[in-house]
């Protein structure tokens, strides 16, 4: 798609703009009152914030966003993976929908005409530009973006010790010195501030993707300083390597570490510092957005932007003796943090306790900024749960994955987790979070949750089809 002129609109004062939204119904229409869109997409990051009740990360400017809007308790990724996951938000479908299961795939090849969600912003004269990591590494959408656009890159699968090698790398981590300007985070930071700046007087849909706490976990030292090793929680589930819970299917577990302690047993010391540096690169990534709100805020713009941060999935740090998200559908890799702040809509500094999706964003961002979305997408608006976080909700929320032939399916209520892990329902887990929130008493085959199985399991129908 060739870039094309935006026709150019005066910003509206920001006295005008606070006085049309205390006026005027909450979602606002029309050229002279447009939205603009901050998209903030981050990598790995569980919801282990201090504005989700942590108090020993250290999270400032996530603290400060969350205040101005609607943070949400029950907000789960649709695949456990970065391309997948983000592919998803992406286009508003479910990944067996669009058929994006892997790291590699990318959706045109079988979907070209599908209408992304900054695409659908470009056609409706936004400018859409893009900072760090929204598609996922090489796989970019340039028919996405007006400026940060890049051409998918066709790369040769590495080799064996070209494998071996990038383990080694990620597998580890590192304070360097300084305030991290050589950090892919604070580069992204850096170019976000320039877009905004320089699109500051025009619509905007500008997305902002920070990469830590991504391993290898590297960030500057005054960071680590912040957390003490020795005090770093382990979970109550912690184990030395991969260790299914009594009763459960052996799909549920992947034998081997994908991210961090890679072939090797993490001892309750090393964890401990891993974890650290876990917290370190979650500071350091917190550090440069709020660099990034600071440039919104002096210029004016927070008033009449709608602000998005998620995560793309979650994280194992040593639950389960696991250290990656990769084919895990328990809570710790799918539940994301979700905050939303929409000037005049979202009340400021709530909770909403629903179970909710990343494929309800696209139909949520379009509703907010009175834009018809296109036929067939699957997320529902979350604008009710905006405007009132504790309204009536019946959707469950949908994650999958895929490992060779073993294709395992999930659905969330606000109660109970279930997942299948056969297309016959025999390799069944059930967890009932009311009791048991870190999932460790299998539930499916106890005579007493039969009722509860059954339902969930007519919930889990619902889904779209696997991939033959």
């Amino acid at each position: 798609m060739m870039n094309r002129e935006h026709p150019r609109e005066a910003a509206p004062s920001r006295r005008s703009f606070l006085s049309s939204l205390a006026a005027g119904p909450a979602v606002l229409t029309g050229a002279a009152l447009k939205f603009n869109v901050l998209l903030i997409a981050i990598d790995d990051l569980r919801p282990e914030l201090g504005c989700y009740g942590n108090k020993l990360v250290h999270s400032p400017n996530m603290d400060r966003l969350a205040s101005r809007g609607v943070r949400f308790e029950r907000a789960y990724c649709q695949y456990p993976l970065c391309n997948p996951s983000r592919t998803s938000l992406l286009t508003g479908r479910y990944p067996t929908t669009v058929r994006v299961l892997d790291n590699n795939r990318y959706f045109r090849t079988e979907f070209p005409d599908l209408l992304t969600l900054p695409q659908l912003f470009r056609q409706n004269g936004y400018v859409t530009a893009r900072a760090g990591k929204i598609y996922h590494g090489v796989i970019d959408d340039a028919p996405s973006w007006d400026e940060g656009g890049e051409p998918v890159l066709r790369r040769r699968p590495p080799s064996p010790e070209e494998r071996a090698r990038q383990a080694r790398d990620s597998d580890r981590w590192e304070a360097v010195e300084g305030e991290g300007e050589d950090q892919p985070d604070y580069r992204t930071a850096s170019r976000a501030i320039e877009l905004l700046e320089k699109y500051k007087d025009r619509p905007f849909f500008l997305g902002v993707g920070f990469v830590k706490p991504h391993s290898p976990l590297v960030a500057p030292r005054k960071y680590f300083e912040l957390y003490d090793a020795a005090r770093m929680p382990l979970p109550a589930d912690f184990a030395p390597r991969p260790t299914l819970p009594p009763k459960v299917p052996a799909a549920a577990l992947q034998e081997r570490n994908g991210d961090l302690f890679i072939g090797r047993d993490a001892t309750p010391e090393a964890a401990r510092q891993m974890i650290r540096a876990y917290y370190a690169c979650v500071s350091f990534m917190d550090a440069q957005l709020g660099r990034v709100l600071d440039k919104l805020e002096s210029l004016g713009l927070a008033e009449r932007t709608v602000v998005v941060l998620f995560s793309d999935h979650g994280y194992h740090l040593g639950e389960k003796g696991k250290w990656s998200k990769h084919n895990s559908l328990y809570e710790v890799a799918v539940r994301v943090p979700l905050l939303i702040v929409a000037p005049g809509l979202a009340r400021a500094n709530t909770a909403c306790p629903r179970t909710v999706e990343l494929v309800d964003l696209y139909p949520t961002l379009a509703e907010l900024c009175g834009l018809k979305p296109p036929a067939g997408l699957e997320g529902e608006s979350l604008v009710p749960l905006l405007r009132d976080p504790r309204a009536a909700w019946n959707h469950p929320a949908y994650t999958v994955t895929l490992r060779g032939r073993i294709f395992g399916r999930s659905v969330r209520t606000e109660r109970y987790r279930y997942t299948e892990w056969d297309p016959e329902g025999t390799q069944v887990e059930l967890y009932d979070h009311q009791d048991d929130p870190g999932e460790r008493r299998n539930l499916a085959g106890e005579a007493s949750h039969a009722a509860v199985r059954r339902q969930m399991r007519e919930l889990l129908r619902k889904l779209p089809a696997a991939p033959s």
